[in-house]
């Protein structure tokens, strides 16, 4: 057995689990990292990937890696470079204990992140939330559960992840009702208020949904957590029906991330503070809270009307005289 294998048990065991304390998805995140690159590297040099050394796994094999991450498996490049920062975290741990290796870890280290356009974020008005709230059938405990977990949703901006994770205590609907987030990410814990017909939505849910404090508050049929993706099926179906009344729909791809972001642009229509938002979301810094302030057309739109001087009427500047309009044209 090489290095490598040794090493990568390591990393796995004691930096992420035991000193990291890494939560359980970015340990997977790594993980399937790991498993496409040695599974790589092994077909590349064509020998077992318990035999993989660090003299093979130098930069070039790196890089057609990642090559082949866009290209053949037609990767986003977002998910180019969360790969490589599993590698390089990897590398990182692996150049304190082998320093004969020094000069080829380096190189890998050295693999720049790939810079990718950023798009301006999608959201949800208000009218397309209300068509898509009403597109749930309130005769079936189905439709009854997808209706409040929409409406929790799209009013506390919690991730999918964290939305799934939010038990029957978490929720307090007497004075001062909110919801805590016990799970977000980060590992930050967090609460949100709810408004009155948030508290109306969740206390009709709860007198129907019983069941103890610790079981899921938004249970599967068979009463364990529903997973990222069966939210994300109930969004896509419920988009695709709320179509019908609501046409602007059929020209947004509607994820939970976009009832995220609809939370916090509706928060800036409130003109609320963009720090107040950062918290509501949860977000590290505030800096990351920016994207709602590129997608507000209103903030610029205002923005535009301060630049203008006082009393200039609207309209496009035309020079009084066909001599200066010569002159000014050169």
């Amino acid at each position: 057995m090489s290095l490598v294998a040794p090493t990568l048990e390591a990393f796995f065991t004691t930096r992420l689990m035991i000193e990291r304390q890494a939560s359980s998805a970015t340990i997977a995140a790594y993980r399937d990292a790991f498993c496409l690159l040695v599974r790589f590297a092994a077909k590349r040099e064509r020998c077992q990937p318990s035999a993989l050394d660090f003299v093979q796994l130098d930069a070039p094999l790196i890089g057609a890696f990642l090559e082949h991450l866009e290209k053949e498996r037609h990767n986003s490049v977002r998910t180019r470079n969360a790969r490589l920062a599993a590698i390089h975290s990897m590398f990182r741990f692996a150049a304190l204990h082998h320093p004969e290796h020094a000069a080829s870890i380096q190189r890998v280290l050295a693999i720049p992140n790939k810079r990718f356009e950023r798009a301006i974020i999608s959201f949800l008005t208000k009218d397309e939330v209300t068509a898509l709230l009403e597109a749930t059938d309130h005769t079936t405990w189905v439709g009854r559960r997808d209706h409040a977990l929409l409406n929790l949703a799209v009013q506390t901006g919690l991730r999918v992840g964290e939305l799934i994770e939010l038990r029957c205590t978490d929720v307090l609907l007497s004075t001062g009702a909110h919801v805590r987030c016990q799970f977000g990410k980060g590992r930050k814990q967090r609460i949100t208020p709810l408004t009155p017909q948030g508290v109306a939505t969740l206390r009709a849910w709860l007198s129907e949904r019983k069941g103890q404090p610790t079981d899921p508050l938004f249970p599967s049929r068979r009463g364990g957590k529903l997973s990222p993706d069966a939210v994300q099926f109930l969004v896509t179906k419920y988009a695709d029906l709320a179509q019908q009344s609501c046409p602007s729909l059929r020209s947004k791809h509607v994820t939970p991330h976009v009832l995220r972001h609809s939370c916090a642009m509706f928060l800036r229509e409130e003109k609320v503070d963009i720090s107040t938002i950062a918290l509501w979301l949860g977000h590290e810094t505030v800096a990351t809270v920016q994207i709602y302030l590129h997608a507000d057309l209103a903030i610029k739109e205002k923005a535009l009307a301060l630049a203008a001087p006082p009393g200039t009427p609207p309209g496009r500047y035309r020079p009084p005289d066909q001599l200066l309009a010569f002159l000014e044209a050169l």
